[in-house]
Protein backbone atom coordinates (compact mmCIF):
# COMPACT_ATOMS: atom_id res chain seq x y z
CA UNK A 1 0.00 0.00 0.00
CA UNK A 2 2.84 2.38 0.72
CA UNK A 3 4.29 1.58 -2.67
CA UNK A 4 1.05 2.68 -4.40
CA UNK A 5 1.06 5.98 -2.48
CA UNK A 6 4.62 6.74 -3.64
CA UNK A 7 3.62 6.03 -7.23
CA UNK A 8 0.70 8.43 -7.04
CA UNK A 9 2.83 11.11 -5.36
CA UNK A 10 5.61 10.68 -7.96
CA UNK A 11 3.08 10.83 -10.76
CA UNK A 12 1.61 14.03 -9.29
CA UNK A 13 5.02 15.69 -9.35
CA UNK A 14 5.44 14.61 -12.98
CA UNK A 15 2.05 16.10 -13.88
CA UNK A 16 3.00 19.38 -12.16
CA UNK A 17 6.31 19.38 -14.05
CA UNK A 18 4.47 18.89 -17.37
CA UNK A 19 2.12 21.77 -16.54
CA UNK A 20 5.05 24.05 -15.65
CA UNK A 21 6.86 23.22 -18.91
CA UNK A 22 3.67 23.73 -20.88
CA UNK A 23 3.07 27.13 -19.24
CA UNK A 24 6.69 28.06 -19.91
CA UNK A 25 5.94 27.83 -23.65
CA UNK A 26 2.28 28.89 -23.69
CA UNK A 27 2.55 32.16 -21.75
CA UNK A 28 5.26 33.76 -23.95
CA UNK A 29 3.35 32.73 -27.09
CA UNK A 30 0.19 34.33 -25.69
CA UNK A 31 2.10 37.52 -24.84
CA UNK A 32 3.50 37.73 -28.38
CA UNK A 33 0.06 37.15 -29.91
CA UNK A 34 -1.51 39.88 -27.73
CA UNK A 35 1.35 42.28 -28.59
CA UNK A 36 0.94 41.72 -32.34
CA UNK A 37 -2.84 42.13 -32.12
CA UNK A 38 -2.45 45.38 -30.16
CA UNK A 39 0.01 46.75 -32.73
CA UNK A 40 -2.54 46.56 -35.56
CA UNK A 41 -4.02 49.97 -36.38
CA UNK A 42 -6.77 50.57 -38.93
CA UNK A 43 -6.78 53.89 -40.78
CA UNK A 44 -9.88 55.15 -42.58
CA UNK A 45 -9.87 56.17 -46.24
CA UNK A 46 -9.48 59.84 -45.38
CA UNK A 47 -6.66 59.34 -42.83
CA UNK A 48 -2.93 58.88 -43.14
CA UNK A 49 -0.56 57.79 -40.42
CA UNK A 50 2.75 59.58 -40.06
CA UNK A 51 5.07 57.11 -38.35
CA UNK A 52 8.13 57.96 -36.30
CA UNK A 53 10.51 55.02 -35.86
CA UNK A 54 12.85 55.61 -32.93
CA UNK A 55 12.17 59.34 -33.34
CA UNK A 56 12.94 59.49 -37.06
CA UNK A 57 10.27 60.15 -39.67
CA UNK A 58 9.58 57.35 -42.14
CA UNK A 59 9.72 58.40 -45.79
CA UNK A 60 6.03 57.93 -46.61
CA UNK A 61 2.85 58.23 -44.63
CA UNK A 62 0.99 54.94 -44.15
CA UNK A 63 -2.60 54.16 -44.91
CA UNK A 64 -5.43 53.77 -45.56
CA UNK A 65 -6.06 50.28 -44.29
CA UNK A 66 -4.22 48.04 -41.86
CA UNK A 67 -0.94 49.37 -40.46
CA UNK A 68 1.41 47.67 -37.99
CA UNK A 69 2.78 50.03 -35.33
CA UNK A 70 5.10 48.35 -32.83
CA UNK A 71 4.64 50.29 -29.60
CA UNK A 72 8.10 50.86 -28.11
CA UNK A 73 9.75 51.42 -31.50
CA UNK A 74 7.09 53.24 -33.52
CA UNK A 75 4.79 56.15 -32.80
CA UNK A 76 1.90 57.07 -35.09
CA UNK A 77 0.30 60.49 -35.64
CA UNK A 78 -3.05 60.37 -37.45
CA UNK A 79 -3.70 63.14 -39.96
CA UNK A 80 -7.06 63.76 -41.60
CA UNK A 81 -6.99 64.58 -45.32
CA UNK A 82 -10.56 65.88 -45.33
CA UNK A 83 -11.28 69.48 -46.15
CA UNK A 84 -12.04 71.53 -43.04
CA UNK A 85 -13.98 74.76 -42.88
CA UNK A 86 -13.02 77.22 -40.17
CA UNK A 87 -14.84 80.45 -39.52
CA UNK A 88 -12.80 83.54 -38.68
CA UNK A 89 -14.58 85.71 -36.12
CA UNK A 90 -15.80 89.09 -37.38
CA UNK A 91 -13.28 91.92 -37.08
CA UNK A 92 -13.75 95.66 -37.23
CA UNK A 93 -11.35 97.42 -39.58
CA UNK A 94 -10.88 101.15 -40.03
CA UNK A 95 -9.70 102.17 -43.47
CA UNK A 96 -7.50 105.13 -44.27
CA UNK A 97 -10.49 107.36 -44.99
CA UNK A 98 -12.04 106.48 -41.56
CA UNK A 99 -14.68 104.08 -42.80
CA UNK A 100 -15.42 101.23 -40.41
CA UNK A 101 -15.79 97.83 -42.01
CA UNK A 102 -16.82 94.58 -40.41
CA UNK A 103 -15.03 91.67 -42.05
CA UNK A 104 -15.55 87.96 -41.48
CA UNK A 105 -14.27 85.01 -43.47
CA UNK A 106 -14.41 81.27 -43.88
CA UNK A 107 -11.17 79.37 -44.30
CA UNK A 108 -11.01 76.03 -46.06
CA UNK A 109 -8.07 73.80 -45.08
CA UNK A 110 -6.87 70.57 -46.64
CA UNK A 111 -3.65 68.69 -45.95
CA UNK A 112 -1.77 67.72 -49.09
CA UNK A 113 1.39 66.23 -47.57
CA UNK A 114 0.83 64.67 -44.11
CA UNK A 115 4.56 64.38 -43.37
CA UNK A 116 5.11 68.10 -43.83
CA UNK A 117 1.94 68.95 -41.88
CA UNK A 118 3.22 67.03 -38.85
CA UNK A 119 6.95 67.76 -39.00
CA UNK A 120 7.28 71.28 -40.40
CA UNK A 121 4.31 72.97 -38.68
CA UNK A 122 3.84 72.73 -34.92
CA UNK A 123 0.05 73.05 -35.07
CA UNK A 124 -0.98 73.50 -38.67
CA UNK A 125 -4.64 74.34 -37.98
CA UNK A 126 -3.87 77.24 -35.60
CA UNK A 127 -1.01 78.37 -37.83
CA UNK A 128 -3.25 78.57 -40.87
CA UNK A 129 -5.99 80.39 -38.94
CA UNK A 130 -3.51 82.99 -37.72
CA UNK A 131 -1.91 83.41 -41.12
CA UNK A 132 -5.19 83.69 -43.03
CA UNK A 133 -6.74 86.14 -40.58
CA UNK A 134 -3.68 88.43 -40.60
CA UNK A 135 -3.52 88.25 -44.40
CA UNK A 136 -7.20 89.20 -44.60
CA UNK A 137 -6.66 92.13 -42.24
CA UNK A 138 -3.66 93.34 -44.24
CA UNK A 139 -5.57 93.02 -47.51
CA UNK A 140 -8.51 95.11 -46.27
CA UNK A 141 -6.48 97.69 -44.38
CA UNK A 142 -3.96 98.35 -47.16
CA UNK A 143 -5.06 101.48 -49.00
CA UNK A 144 -5.43 101.33 -52.72
CA UNK A 145 -3.56 104.05 -54.56
CA UNK A 146 -5.81 106.78 -55.89
CA UNK A 147 -5.26 108.32 -59.26
CA UNK A 148 -3.01 111.30 -58.85
CA UNK A 149 -1.22 110.03 -55.72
Amino acid sequence: MARGWDTIRGRGVFILWEAAVEMFFVIPIMIVVIYVLSSIKILAEYERGVIFRLGHLLAQAKGPGVVLVFAPIDRIVRVSLRQEALEVPPQDIITRDNVTLKVNAVIFLRVIDPNKAVVEVSNYVCWRIARKSTCACKAFSTPTPRPGE
